[in-house]
């Protein structure tokens, strides 16, 4: 099919973001106040509070470095200050930033005090924003877009509905040579061997089946049942009493496309077409890790009816639940509850799916951005020092 152009900003490096933020970003958790002190003197910046950075090591740390930096690195980003306690981590962000080519600034608050780092951030800030909001956007292509894809407090018509609805649209953007990532390790678990077998190779198949089967060999290594946490509280009230069916209708978000990579968390991807990526199937931790590696919009299909959004990519949220497109209306921005009803067909609820990401790119706030969510949850992957 072909897809109508859109207005969005072409980075220095070549990316195509469809928001325009100036970031505040600690590298650490004593420097959020400090970034929230620069968001609030500087109008138009956006201060990305989070819990960690602090006495980490080996491949937590990195992971925490990739997800920062990429959060700065992300198309939707213009320009970055960093504020951290000690200089050198606060550097290895800015650096990871600055390959990008945009502008961006570090300040390390030991030696320094808060006062005068939130005084010498926000002078910079203050530039920094009043040059962002001098940039024009330009025509671009669909071709140039990274999508994300993941859902939320499922129920039935998630996988009947919703889910297939991702599915088409993600079939359509992989044949207009559009970039998409995928992941939920933990919600795969008793399809792994449908998402083994949709690999574009053996090898990449093989790629994911290790990913997975190293999570699961973890949890079984633990002793514990996951019921309440795989599948839901909401998942079961919603009629997936076991992971085997929230997997099936996990899977659907995919469509038939084959994916051509494996991905760590935060990792970017290194071409175009769908790939998987190695993520925890909590919202708000997932979205993040996506966002982190370029992704500058998200489908998120809800059945119960999640309400999560991100501060740097917008989050499209949509639901076949009747139930809940009436009752969280305002977090619903594509209604497809008329596959269930008939009314509509899955490429019918597809285009609308496409037409509402067009839509966004073009600068249409989502639901998720218009009611202030902006959950922001770095991955831990084990106890810091």
């Amino acid at each position: 099919m072909t897809f109508p152009t859109f207005k969005a900003y072409r980075r220095e490096n070549g990316r195509v973001g469809i928001r325009n933020h100036v970031v505040i970003l600690p590298l650490d958790d004593l420097s959020n106040a400090a970034c929230e002190a620069v968001a609030n003197n500087i109008k138009g910046t956006l201060a990305l509070p989070h819990a960690y950075g602090r006495l980490q090591f080996g491949e937590d740390l990195e992971l925490t470095f990739r997800t920062l930096i990429g959060m700065g690195a992300n198309p939707n980003v213009a320009a970055v200050v960093v504020i951290g306690i000690e200089p050198e981590w606060t550097n290895i962000i800015v650096e990871g930033i600055a390959k990008t080519g945009k502008p961006v600034a570090g300040f390390s608050i030991e030696r320094n005090g808060d006062l005068k780092t939130i005084e010498m951030a926000s002078r910079k800030a203050k530039e920094f924003v009043q040059w962002a909001s001098e940039l024009q956007k330009v025509d671009c292509t669909v071709d140039e877009l990274v999508v994300s894809i993941k859902c939320g407090e499922s129920d039935t018509t998630s996988g009947l509905a919703a889910n297939p609805t991702v599915g088409k649209a993600v079939e359509r953007l992989v044949a207009a040579d559009a970039t998409v990532m995928f992941g939920e390790t933990s919600e795969i678990t008793g399809g792994e061997h449908i998402v083994k077998a949709q690999a574009a190779t053996p090898e990449v198949g093989e790629a994911f089946y290790q990913t997975w089967k190293e999570y699961n060999d973890f949890i079984l290594s633990q002793g514990v049942d996951l019921s309440g946490s795989q599948p839901t509280k909401g998942n079961i009230a919603g009629g997936l009493t076991t992971i085997e069916e929230k997997a099936l209708g996990n899977i659907q978000k995919i469509g038939k496309c084959k994916y051509v990579g494996v991905l760590k968390p935060a990792e970017a991807p290194a071409g175009k077409g769908l790939w998987f990526m190695d993520t925890s199937s909590a919202a708000a931790e997932a979205v993040t890790l996506w966002a982190a590696a370029g992704s500058v919009c998200h489908f998120f299909p809800t059945g119960q009816g999640n309400i999560i959004g991100n501060p740097i990519i917008p989050v499209i949220k949509l639901s076949a639940n009747p139930l809940t497109v009436s009752t969280m209306a305002e977090h619903i921005d594509v209604d497809v509850s008329g596959l269930l009803r008939r009314e509509m067909n899955l490429d019918q609820a597809g285009q609308m799916l496409l037409d509402m990401l067009l839509r966004t790119c073009n600068g249409r706030l989502t639901a998720a951005e218009a009611l202030g969510h902006r959950e922001f949850v770095i991955t831990k992957l084990y106890r810091s020092a």
